[in-house]
């Protein structure tokens, strides 16, 4: 058994998570010497107790490795652990980074330079279309958007990076195998194909409060700074903030109406020192040092227009669906055979691409 298969077998015993491995490997040296040592020997290890050292100790009564490892190379994931260069270094560096990572697709140089887009589930138009815009703005410029897969403002996130032909990671709070929600299906694969899913529990898990806490230490721990873009005062969004707050991470809150709950969390944010957020630049700006403007491409508030970007083939049947009058959205939806979500994603693509503009009314016309 090798250091890889022996960090899965940890990861598959409850119980055991990443400051206890660390102990152990402390003590040990490497992880097979864990898997293989006595339970007396365990018992030595600061931190170990009774039920622990039991588990570890009978472990292959407990768990089904050769399983684990035949079900990670069916499904077309591969893992990383922290002796790999690609496990996120930024995630290596908080105090209790996970033991192996799960990973379909591929984490690249580049995603050291990613940004956290977070919000509530429940959201309104506003907080959906800013979310969408802002992630398409950042991952025009290289900043890959990383966001947790859930519905609302993750979803929105992740729709909009993929948009402007860039990069985002998925993380989730179940095993790689799980999509939850299950309308995310096609999503996540989209994700898989222009970054990465990944995750930190093995196969077949299933989601509860405690792994999406989890999941957002894994968002804020990877990432340069945290975006919330919409959420209510109990918004799982806050953890992922506190987390980022804790690691020493920049927070960003973007603003909403005074009367709508879903701003609540955010405007608490900006009061204890969150950066306010209007735009991709208030991001960049904070990050000067890795995108500088002079490297940047001008931005649409700079040019008026984006350069020439292929359409995609949603994109082109909206573009199609749409005549030199105003059309609005529920006309499109027909003429177009889509579904409202890939419309709603396709016009925004239009939009920020200068192809088409929007209306009062939520009506669209071309430009042209």
């Amino acid at each position: 058994m090798d250091s890889r298969e022996a960090l899965v077998a940890l990861n598959l015993i409850e119980g055991i998570g990443p400051v206890r491995v660390r102990q152990l490997l402390d003590h040990f040296g490497e992880a097979p010497r864990i898997l293989s040592a006595s339970r007396a020997e365990l018992l030595r290890v600061r931190g170990v107790g009774e039920e622990t050292a039991e588990s570890i100790a009978q472990w292959e009564t407990k768990v089904d490795l050769a399983a684990e490892l035949k079900r990670i190379e069916d499904f077309g994931c591969h893992i990383l652990t922290q002796a790999d260069a690609a496990y996120p270094e930024l995630l290596r560096q908080i105090y209790d980074p996970p033991v192996v990572l799960y990973v379909k697709g591929e984490l690249t140089a580049p995603d050291k330079n990613a940004v956290a887009m977070v919000g509530s589930r429940t959201t309104t138009h506003y907080g959906i279309e800013a979310a969408r815009k802002l992630a398409y703005q950042l991952a025009y410029v290289g900043v890959t958007v990383v966001s947790g897969g859930a519905r609302g403002i993750d979803t929105a996130a992740h729709q909009g990076a993929l948009s402007a032909g860039g990069r985002t990671l998925c993380v989730l709070g179940t095993g790689i195998n799980r999509v939850f929600p299950p309308e995310n299906k096609d999503l996540f694969e989209r994700i898989a194909a222009h970054g990465a899913v990944l995750t930190q529990f093995p196969f077949n898990r299933n989601g509860d409060r405690q792994t999406f806490a989890i999941r957002n230490r894994i968002v804020a721990g990877m990432t340069l700074g945290t975006v919330v873009v919409e959420a209510n005062l109990t918004s799982g969004a806050l953890i992922t903030a506190n987390f980022a707050t804790e690691y020493g991470r920049q927070v960003f809150a973007v603003p909403g109406r005074i009367d709508s709950p879903r701003s609540k969390g955010c405007h608490d944010l900006i009061k204890k020192g969150a950066k306010l957020c209007e735009g991709a630049e208030d991001v960049l700006s904070e990050f000067e040092y890795l995108f500088p403007a002079s490297n940047r491409p001008p931005s649409p508030a700079d040019t008026g227009v984006l350069p020439a970007l292929a359409l995609s083939p949603n994109e082109q049947k909206v573009y199609d669906a749409l005549g030199k009058e105003e059309t609005s959205v529920d006309e499109i939806i027909r003429h177009s055979g889509l579904p409202a979500s890939a419309v709603s994603v396709a016009l925004l693509g239009l939009e920020m691409k200068r192809v088409i503009k929007q209306l009062p009314g939520k009506l669209f016309v071309r430009n042209h």
